[in-house]
This record gives structure tokens, C-alpha cells and sequence, in this order.
């Protein structure tokens, strides 16, 4: 995969109109979310290996499917959800209200500039975000996880990918057609700009759920020490 190019087609989703198309997706999210991303986000809490006590930060919360069961998970450790989308934010909100859970701090951020101390998380998780974003931004994005993360830290991506199976290239037709209708996202891969940017790739595993294809990708700082690896298909 590493020969291959990080993503075939240009962003064209401005940075400046992100949270307003994402305010007016809030609605319907979840459901498109529980169509095709389900067994990506599982896999990604899997790697994520949150522990009670730990510093975790979420970036791109989306409407908390995925911070709700790192809370649940870290009852006693800080809970940090960033997104660029109020209207998201407001939907996490309740999600976890809802739950009765308390010990998190949602608020409005962007990974540009993340308002943390360097070193200062045990796990960083993103998902759905790279795919939405310029590749010449990636860069910028990575060295704020890389700063904000412990030097033992993990960070735990999930994007949509290229497809590498039969008739995942639909969103990408629907991409080239709509791209706001996709959100803005477009098929990425993560994995070469990592290791050029001070990252160790511990495991990526290609998802496919109603044809539509995830990576989720483990990756440690560079000179991290030794853990887990690998690479798989679900």
C-alpha cells in the first residue's frame, strides 16, 4: 500500500465551511454512522485500549459515538472532545448527558491548534477527519498529535479509505459527483504521511461495511519501543 498515492482525489471542502455542512448533517449522522462505520469505530476502541485513569483526547467527537465509550471506559481519568461543529458537539452533549456520565469536557477546536500541553495524553483518537482534509494540511495536523502526545502514546486513526474490495468504488462515483453529499470525504491513506512525520505504524486493517471502506490505523511516536503490530482485512 505504501507505493501507492495517500488519496486519488483533492479535498474540495473548504476548512471554513467544515462545521456548518457537519451543523446540518448532526441530524442524520448517527444513522449513516451505524450503516458503515460501525466495525471500524470497534476496531478502533479495541486499539485504543483506554484504561480507568488515563488522559484521552478525541479529536473530530462527531456526535460522541465513539467518546461515549471512552468515558464509560476512563471514569476517572480526563476526557477531552474537540470538534469543529457545534452542532455535533450538542448531539455528543446529550449522548453523554443521556448516559449519565459526567467526568468529560466537550468544546469547539480544530487539530491545527490544539489547546494542550505538549505530552500531555496517554491516547489520541481521530476518526473521519484526514479524508476531509488537503493532504498538503496533513503535515500541520500531525506534528499538533505528535506534540500533544505522551512519548509512549497512542494515536488511533480511522479514515475512509480507497477501496480494495468489490463495489466500495461507489463513494467514490458519489464523491466525484457530490462531494458535499459524502461529506466532504474522500477515499485517504494515512499510513506513508505517518512515517514521515515522526510515527512508528503499528497495525492498519482495511474495513468494509455496506461497501464502504475504512482504514484504522495504530501508530506510536517514533522510538516509542516495541508493541503492537500488524496488518489485517475485516
Amino acid at each position: 500500500m505504501d507505493g501507492e498515492p495517500a488519496t486519488r482525489r483533492a479535498a474540495v471542502v473548504p476548512q471554513g465551511e467544515a462545521a456548518k455542512l457537519y451543523d446540518g448533517l448532526a441530524t442524520h449522522y448517527d444513522k449513516w454512522a451505524a450503516l458503515t462505520e460501525t466495525k471500524a469505530r470497534r476496531r478502533a476502541l479495541r486499539l485504543a485500549a483506554v484504561r480507568d485513569g488515563q488522559d484521552v483526547l478525541e479529536v473530530a467527537v462527531g456526535t460522541g459515538l465513539a467518546f461515549e465509550q471512552i468515558v464509560r471506559a476512563n471514569p476517572h481519568g480526563r476526557n477531552v472532545g474537540i470538534d469543529l461543529s457545534p452542532g455535533m458537539l450538542a448531539k455528543a452533549e446529550k449522548r453523554l448527558r443521556d448516559a449519565g456520565l459526567e467526568n468529560f469536557a466537550l468544546s469547539v477546536g480544530s487539530a491545527f491548534a490544539l489547546a494542550a500541553a505538549d505530552g500531555s495524553f496517554d491516547t489520541l483518537l481521530n476518526s473521519y477527519m484526514f479524508d476531509l482534509i488537503d493532504e498538503r494540511e496533513w503535515p500541520r495536523i500531525l506534528a499538533e498529535f505528535r506534540r500533544v502526545l505522551k512519548s509512549a502514546g497512542r494515536l488511533v486513526l480511522v479514515n475512509m479509505t480507497v477501496g480494495e474490495r468489490f463495489g466500495s468504488g461507489i463513494y467514490e462515483r458519489v464523491y466525484d459527483r457530490s462531494p458535499r453529499l459524502m461529506g466532504g470525504c474522500r477515499g485517504v491513506r494515512l499510513s506513508s504521511s505517518l512515517r514521515e512525520h515522526g510515527f512508528e505504524v503499528r497495525s492498519r486493517t482495511y474495513v468494509q461495511q455496506l461497501l464502504f471502506p475504512s482504514e484504522v490505523i495504530l501508530a506510536r511516536p517514533a522510538g516509542a519501543g516495541p508493541g503492537a503490530g500488524g496488518a489485517g482485512v475485516e
